[in-house]
């Protein structure tokens, strides 16, 4: 795998890219985990783009993007879509440049992030459910006023200034055998990319790049097999800074010439990801920007890749709705074992309730909620469903109390 001179983007765009966004943007920090170091048993970094102004490495590539527009492009102002991240980088970048910006974002976005992009001054539409009806939206307010729309992913200028992020790893962790960065469209990966494939003959060593989607979300190991952009027919994951069901043509061009591999995983991966990041590292990390560390924590990837050296994980967001981290936290506790929540169907007599919280505690699990549910058709009369909520201490004590409650004549449903 070689670095082709017909690329869309080259390390000279992003070495320029780089000097623009000199005083504009944080050189993020590099964070060592002893903790995942000590899981996978070699040296793993993590570039903290959370901590990014605006939370998020969108900055970079829309800064860059929309600094390179003439005197009457930026007269005109800028569009663009988005549900959050892409929203706040334009919104921050028209601040800094003086550019009237006008947001599309679809209806259930979350409101932190709305309020976030006003905070920076543009101008907030909501329109449409979805990110692809707020983008349609976008592109006809563009073509109806002559403002300058701006593409999160597909545009040489903005991979080019997400491609800055390379620059700085390769200066903060030069010894680095491996990164991993998410996907949703591909910017930040293909320019990543360019960069750190120019800069290997100089680092004299090969660096293996890996790409990273939710697997209910992940159009991009479908279109590398075929060669050609194959759209998803649906996108469904907790992890909505990559939930594009379609790869960017420039950033695919790029990736599938640059990039080794791009993995999968799962949202219970990621939910795990997420919580190890909160309680071992106290960093607070948007599902899109924890899937690198989930791929690093999965034991498929050390099957499928071997050993992986000296790891940089890019933690490209740290904007999460407060409402998405209360779930996520639950599914994450609950894939750990370390969350139970049961349904079981009782006779709805005096002390059945105790003798069930007696056994739990007896197990030494603790209830922390309980749910009656007396209308159902599938209940006979005198009976009724009930759901506890447990804190538990992992797999094996879960199914202890799972067995003690069979024990005693109960069939309990595992919920989460």
């Amino acid at each position: 795998m070689s670095t082709r001179e017909d690329l869309p983007v080259t390390l000279a765009d992003i070495e320029s890219a780089h000097e623009l966004l000199e005083g504009v943007i944080e050189r993020t920090p590099v964070a060592h985990s002893r903790a995942l170091e000590n899981k996978v048993g070699s040296p793993v970094f993590f570039k903290a783009e959370n901590l990014q102004r605006s939370g998020s490495f969108k900055v970079r590539g829309a800064y860059v993007r929309m600094a390179k527009l003439s005197d009457a492009e930026k007269a005109r102002g800028v569009v663009a879509a988005s549900a959050g991240n892409h929203a706040q980088g334009v919104a921050l970048a028209a601040s800094k440049l003086g550019i009237k910006a006008r947001i599309y974002m679809p209806q259930g976005a979350a409101l932190p992030k709305i309020a976030a992009t006003r905070d920076h001054g543009a101008e907030v539409v909501l329109f449409g459910k979805t990110v692809d009806e707020a983008l349609a939206e976008a592109k006809r307010f563009a073509d109806e006023t002559g403002a300058v729309f701006v593409h999160p992913f597909d545009n040489a200028d903005i991979i080019a200034g997400q491609g800055t992020l390379g620059i700085e790893i390769l200066e903060q962790v030069p010894d680095v055998d491996t990164i991993f960065a998410g996907v949703g469209g591909g910017g930040l990966l293909a320019g990543l990319a360019v960069a750190v494939r120019a800069k290997e003959k100089e680092l004299g060593k090969k660096i293996r790049i890996i790409g990273v989607q939710a697997e209910h979300a992940a159009a991009y190991p479908p279109s590398l097999a075929a060669d050609a952009l194959v759209p998803l027919k649906k996108v469904s994951t907790i992890a909505d800074g990559i939930a594009v069901g379609r790869p960017g043509q420039l950033p695919f061009d790029i990736i599938k010439e640059l990039v080794d591999d791009v993995h999968t995983v799962s949202e219970d991966d990621i939910a795990r990801a997420l919580i190890f990041l909160l309680e071992r590292n106290k960093l607070v990390v948007e599902p899109a920007g924890s899937v690198p560390v989930a791929a690093v924590m999965s034991p498929a990837t050390s099957e499928k890749y071997g050993d992986l050296g000296t790891t940089v994980c890019v933690l490209s967001g740290g904007n999460i709705d407060p409402m998405l981290m209360l779930k996520v936290i639950q599914r994450g506790l609950s894939a750990a074992g370390r969350y139970l929540t049961v349904r079981l169907m009782l006779t709805d007599r005096p002390g059945e309730l105790t003798t069930i919280s007696s056994i739990i505690s007896q197990n030494s699990a603790n209830v922390t909620g309980v749910n009656y549910t007396g209308a159902s058709g599938a209940l006979s009369m005198g009976e009724v469903f009930i759901t506890i909520d447990m804190e538990t201490k992992g797999h094996e004590h879960c199914e202890e109390v799972l067995e003690a409650l069979r024990a005693d004549g109960y069939e309990p449903i595992v919920v989460y």
